[in-house]
């Protein structure tokens, strides 16, 4: 039996890119999606890179292109920050950006682009599950005005972030019109609508995929008139159609397959979102349960698949594996290595 692996298509990352960058005049990939990506869109594209810890810039070269999320930083953290070359920042509360202005007071030589993020209502939020990142819009708009008016930052504009398979909540024009005021969209330069872009899953409605490009479109059309850019944080969207699982069957009873590798090592999405991996080739046959290896209950990757009579040793593929395949430590499971491919 081969060894459990990722196959990921730097053509297909490429695509992915190119696809959606014409409907914004920013792409900045979302690098916590998966750093393999963030390796080949550095070196293969102008885009821009969504950094949320410090950690995460080991995988990049050119710090001008990062875009970092900041949350509970000092202003020695700062100054590590813009010392190394970052100077795009997203704030999310008030404590932090007090910090940040602080810090600029104090070194008046740092130019920076800075954006809000601003709280957006969510109808599929569920009560103590989800934290609500985010200013209120009153918030924002006091800000904004007081941000255009200090001659450090170079650039001022808002973001936000839904849940990252967002399927229904996309009349951004819409609230942004309510919440933000005349005089902030006056002021901004930038709206930045995070959140990344839906890809296709097994539990997926991809009818409606095509509905929000459009709405995307319309929304762009609407800021520019304004002069304001807009910026988009895929990494779903370029990540998980890029990049396959290849896994082996070491079991197969009453409609259950087990298969060498455990989500836990590579799709802690199918618990943590959740969404399930499409499989090669199915659609056919008999349903059949796919299991993880290790002994947890939750370690299912599809609960129900059609296939055409699988046997132990059969290669099993799961398609559209290449975003949040990060890994735990449960079981002492291994890492599972990434092989990219032209």
């Amino acid at each position: 039996m081969n060894t459990p692996r990722f196959v990921l298509s730097k053509k297909k990352v490429l695509e992915q890119h190119d696809n959606v960058r014409s409907y914004c005049d920013v792409l900045s990939y979302s690098s916590k999606t998966n750093q393999d990506v963030t390796l080949i869109l550095e070196k293969n594209t102008d885009c821009m890179f969504s950094v949320h810890l410090e950690n995460e810039l080991r995988h990049l070269k050119d710090f001008r292109r990062v875009i970092f999320l900041a949350q509970g930083w000092t202003k020695n953290y700062i100054k590590s920050l813009v010392n190394r070359g970052v100077s795009w920042f997203i704030v999310d509360n008030q404590a932090d950006l007090d910090t940040l202005l602080g810090f600029l007071e104090e070194n008046k030589t740092k130019k920076i682009s800075l954006l809000l993020r601003m709280k957006l209502k969510e109808l599929s939020i569920r009560t103590e599950k989800y934290f609500v990142f985010g200013m209120k819009s009153e918030t924002i708009n006091k800000r904004l005005l007081e941000l255009r008016n200090n001659e450090n930052i170079n650039s001022v504009g808002v973001h936000f972030h839904r849940k990252t398979q967002n399927m229904s909540e996309w009349n951004i024009e819409y609230e942004l019109s309510n919440l933000l005021s005349e005089k902030s969209l006056e002021v901004i330069d930038y709206v930045n609508i995070g959140g990344g872009l839906p890809s296709e899953y097994a539990n997926t409605n991809t009818k409606v995929i095509d509905s929000i490009f459009k709405k995307i479109s319309g929304l762009k059309t609407w800021l520019n008139k304004k002069s304001i850019k807009l910026i988009i944080e895929p990494g779903r969207f370029i990540a998980a159609p890029s990049c396959k699982l290849e896994t082996s069957i070491i079991g197969v009873y009453d409609y259950n397959i087990i298969v060498d590798a455990s989500v836990y090592n590579t799709d802690m999405d199918a618990i943590v979102v959740p969404v399930k991996l499409l499989v090669e080739g199915e659609g056919e046959g008999e349903p059949y349960v796919i299991k993880g290896v290790t002994p947890c209950s939750m370690d299912l990757f599809r609960y129900k698949t059609l296939l055409k009579n699988p046997r132990v040793g059969d290669k099993l593929v799961f398609l559209n594996a290449g975003a949040y395949n990060f890994s735990s430590d449960f079981c002492d499971l291994e890492k599972i290595p990434t092989e990219v491919v032209e």
